[in-house]
């Protein structure tokens, strides 16, 4: 017997990036902490944190503590004034970028933060194109998704966004026959400088990175790419914009990911994590130099909602409850002792996982039918029978894992427990039997 919140939704409710008329969504009536309920009463371990923004877990008490208490004060207020919530926000945010990023814009989610940080750089430098990297994803509106290197951007792709793509450092796949991280980093480098130099570097507004990737794949960057990058943005003076919206606020074991590189970009896009998704919020965290720009000049962009003070008040209990308990530590102490062990240990055990990649609670498997070839368990760009069937044995031994074509990602809340973690990689476990079948031999 379906349940009228399920009847309602497929009735009514359009949802994004699907074809509407197959789907089969659960319908989610409580959750806490890494576990969630759907109307059947099963309980399943949330090793996706929802669209990987769950940092803290669900349903942490102070922020919906300091939710309601704000709602009792000030539910709303027009961006031009001030406000309590946003300006706490904005103070403990910039804190946590490198030097001299000093100011904050709001905004509701991550696309609208790389839209923002995209016409700044173009108004700051008078130039128009953005390079981005292949194997990354910025969002779904009209300048992010034509800067996002993934097949979600082929549909809105008319060649007419000012954006140009490159290809970034990825040892498994590499596309420059590299064999070490430092052949990688050297000759991804060199690719890029050539990619600038051939585009015309006076053209170039903005070299537009996610710190880490993450839909994409979760590759860190091998050690040096980041700076390198910075030194190529520095000699033609391009703005250097990093994407944190999936990789900020304790995700990799820092607060920001940026912080394993010690780079200083000019612009920094964040979201997701900043208040756990409790409610939507975004940014652009802006250098000094840009803020100069818009001192004296109007900035012509603005949204209604810029700073809004649930949102703020979200925000500011979050990093509230990641310091006080020490959240950002937990998420490096799981990766280095649990997860990355853990999922090493399965491939070991498994044909079918080619490669392990992660750091903090943000790791990804990657999974193919044969180890010699790298051939992948599912195209880019899709799905697979054997995908399918090992993320349903994962469902419905009670784990929601993260999938994108041929990976699964393991990215439960920063603060997850032992003991839910022991669960989870024993369910995947089980289920990466099932790829193992696709590998000969």
């Amino acid at each position: 017997m379906t349940s009228r919140s399920y009847e309602l939704d497929r009735a009514h409710v359009f949802h994004s990036w699907s074809a509407q008329a197959g789907l089969d969504p659960l319908v989610i009536t409580k959750a806490l902490g890494s576990t969630v309920w759907d109307d059947a009463g099963n309980r399943y371990l949330d090793f996706a944190s929802q669209l990987v923004f769950t940092n803290i877990g669900h349903q942490h008490p102070h922020v919906v503590a300091a939710i309601q208490e704000q709602a009792a004060t000030l539910c709303t207020i027009a961006p031009q004034h001030a406000n309590a919530a946003r300006s706490e926000a904005a103070h403990l945010i910039a804190g946590l970028a490198p030097e001299a990023l000093d100011h904050v814009f709001f905004t509701n989610g991550g696309a609208e933060s790389v839209e923002h940080a995209v016409r700044m750089a173009r108004l700051h430098t008078g130039r128009i194109k953005v390079l981005s990297r292949y194997r990354s994803y910025h969002g779904g509106t009209a300048t992010a998704v034509n800067v996002t290197g993934d097949p979600r951007r082929w549909p809105s792709d008319y060649g007419s966004g000012g954006t140009a793509k490159f290809f970034g450092p990825f040892l498994y796949r590499s596309e420059f026959d590299a064999t070490t991280e430092d052949e990688e980093c050297r000759r991804a480098l060199r690719h890029l400088r050539r990619t600038v130099e051939l585009e015309g570097p006076a053209t170039v507004a903005a070299i537009v990175l996610e710190t880490i990737p993450g839909t994409a794949g979760i590759m860190p960057p091998p050690p040096g790419y980041l700076a390198g990058v910075r030194e190529i943005c520095d000699e033609h003076g391009i703005v250097m914009i990093l994407d944190e919206v999936m990789t900020g606020f304790g995700r990799t074991g820092t607060w920001l990911a940026l912080d394993h590189d010690g780079v200083r970009p000019d612009l920094i896009t964040f979201a997701k994590g900043v208040t756990s998704g409790y409610v939507p919020l975004g940014g652009v965290v802006i250098s000094r130099e840009i803020y100069q720009t818009f001192a004296h000049r109007p900035y012509p962009g603005g949204l209604t909602y810029s700073g809004h003070p649930l949102a703020c008040a979200a925000a500011v209990a979050t990093i509230q409850v990641m310091r006080d308990e020490r959240i950002v530590e937990r998420s490096a102490q799981v990766g280095g002792e649990l997860l990355g062990p853990g999922l090493r240990a399965l491939a070991e055990r498994h044909p079918c996982v080619g490669e392990v990649r992660g750091l903090g609670t943000f790791w990804a498997l990657e999974l193919v039918s044969d180890q010699a070839t790298k051939a992948p368990l599912a195209p880019y760009g899709g799905s697979s029978p054997a995908m399918d069937a090992i993320m349903a044995a994962c469902r419905s031994e009670g784990l929601l894992p993260f999938a994108n074509f041929n990976r699964i990602h393991v990215v439960p809340p920063c603060n997850v427990s032992d003991a839910d973690v022991a669960a989870g990689l024993e369910i995947l476990d089980h289920a990466l039997e099932l790829g193992d079948a696709e590998v000969p031999g």
